[in-house]
């Protein structure tokens, strides 16, 4: 049976049409995160009641669950690139030793995480660019946090090795699961139990434990491809977890930076008052979700990329790479117009604060318009990341998020003041796309032209 479902996966993955293929791999991380975008916006909107500060204190919080989703996404997408391209190979054993190795390569993080944050809590939320008035807010919400840190961290490399399997399903289960559990828990803790700021870092620890169960539970019942074991992960050796985190660097490249960013853009913010954090932070969950769409064509693509590497199918990653830019690019221009034409109506549906609104209306219509050019960014860094071109993923991870945009919040928010905050990460985006292109034909002039004959898998 295990056998005749390993040929099924792998036939799937080589032979159904590239098009079919990434966007039925998509629907599920689409819908995930749709879920998930949907309940940090109605967190968002439900904080927003309690005031300016406490609205703030979720963009404070915002940044350093940023740190734990870090690990958790370079352990998942170390070993899920890793694995795919192994069950391309048909190589189940090595799979299911970089499943393991990452599982709980993921939890040990997540608990060093926990001792650390609760032993130095009251300088890490000023280290976030908490105000006076924001940190009370703060220093309770992320204790809840980090009591869950292990499960969060853990729970996005589960889902990362589910979508790398080619059944991103199976992990959209458990994600859809939990968001939906804290859209539920945020108001009945939050006001009908009076727990205030406290029942919404308590509903997201309870929801993200309740997750984590539901994904370890695909893996525990026989419905993946690659089998956890703690015995693999103690016996994998210095060089399997090396690898992992190696490939994986990438994603803890660009999850730091957008923790490192957040702080920065806090601490900036923070010189102009409650209303600019709280304007900015809101802004930056606007533009996650209307990119999140595109962002899961392109989660639909890794598995594509990475399973095909493996099996010598180059001319499927061709394709892959090409449909996922179009289709990418074809929503994100939808989702930006009416993100810059409704811009300040959405601002107010979560703080109905004039300066709030003001603030976070300009920075929308900015980083919408340049949002544009964001989905080959994305693509491009999934293709080197899915393909193990770690030093060509690394350095894409850091230049937009590190390389441009610190300096250009630095420089232009002593030019500037607020509205060069407004504007750094706009010019970001812009000024990293000359940059990324040649390293995209470079890549597709050396991919050979040929499919390998080794593997005859297919057409």
């Amino acid at each position: 049976m295990q056998n005749k479902t390993g040929v099924s996966q792998y036939e799937k993955m080589t032979n159904t049409p590239i098009p079919r293929l990434i966007l039925t791999l998509s629907v599920p991380s689409i819908i995930s995160m749709l879920i998930n975008n949907i309940y940090n916006l109605v967190d968002t909107a439900f904080v927003g009641r309690l005031g300016t500060s406490a609205s703030g204190a979720v963009g404070i919080v915002f940044g350093f669950m940023a740190i734990i989703q870090a690990f958790g996404f370079m352990f998942g997408q170390g070993s899920g690139s890793i694995l795919s391209r192994a069950l391309g190979h048909q190589n189940k054993e090595a799979a299911s030793v970089h499943a393991s190795a990452g599982f709980f390569g993921a939890m040990l993080c997540g608990l060093l995480i926990t001792g650390i944050g609760f032993l130095w809590l009251d300088d890490i939320v000023v280290l976030l660019g908490s105000t006076e008035t924001i940190a009370p807010f703060a220093k309770t919400y992320i204790s809840y946090i980090l009591a869950a840190a292990p499960f969060m961290a853990s729970s996005l490399t589960l889902n990362n090795i589910l979508r790398y399997e080619g059944k991103a399903a199976l992990g959209m289960v458990g994600l859809m699961t939990g968001a939906i559990l804290n859209m539920i828990g945020d108001p009945i803790l939050m006001f009908g139990l009076g727990m205030g700021i406290a029942g919404a870092g308590l509903s997201t620890a309870v929801s993200q434990i309740i997750s984590w169960m539901i994904l370890l539970f695909m893996f525990l019942s026989g419905k993946t491809e690659s089998k956890l074991s703690l015995r693999k992960a103690v016996y994998a050796g210095p060089a399997v977890f090396g690898n992992i985190m190696a490939t994986g660097f990438p994603s803890l490249l660009r999850q730091g930076l957008n923790s490192l960013n957040t702080v920065l853009l806090n601490s900036r913010c923070a010189v102009y008052g409650d209303a600019a954090v709280a304007g900015m932070s809101i802004v930056s969950r606007i533009i996650f979700f209307a990119f999140s769409v595109a962002l899961g064509i392109g989660q639909g693509f890794q598995p594509v990329s990475a399973f095909n590497y493996g099996a010598g199918r180059y001319s499927r990653i061709r394709k892959g790479y090409r449909f996922t830019v179009l289709i990418s690019e074809g929503i994100m221009v939808i989702g930006c117009t009416l993100l810059i034409v409704f811009s300040g109506n959405l601002i107010g549906l979560f703080r109905d604060d004039p300066e709030v609104i003001a603030v976070g209306t300009r920075a929308l219509r900015l980083q919408a318009g340049a949002n544009l050019f964001l989905p080959i960014c994305m693509t491009t860094e999934m293709l080197f990341q899915s393909t193990g071109k770690r030093l060509s993923a690394s350095f894409i991870s850091a230049l937009r998020n590190g390389l441009l945009f610190i300096p250009l919040l630095l420089i232009l928010s002593q030019l500037r003041g607020l509205s060069g905050i407004q504007e750094a990460q706009p010019l970001s985006v812009l000024l990293s796309v000359p940059v990324i292109v040649p390293f995209v034909v470079n890549f597709f002039r050396k991919l050979p032209k040929e499919d390998s004959k080794e593997t005859g898998a297919g057409k």
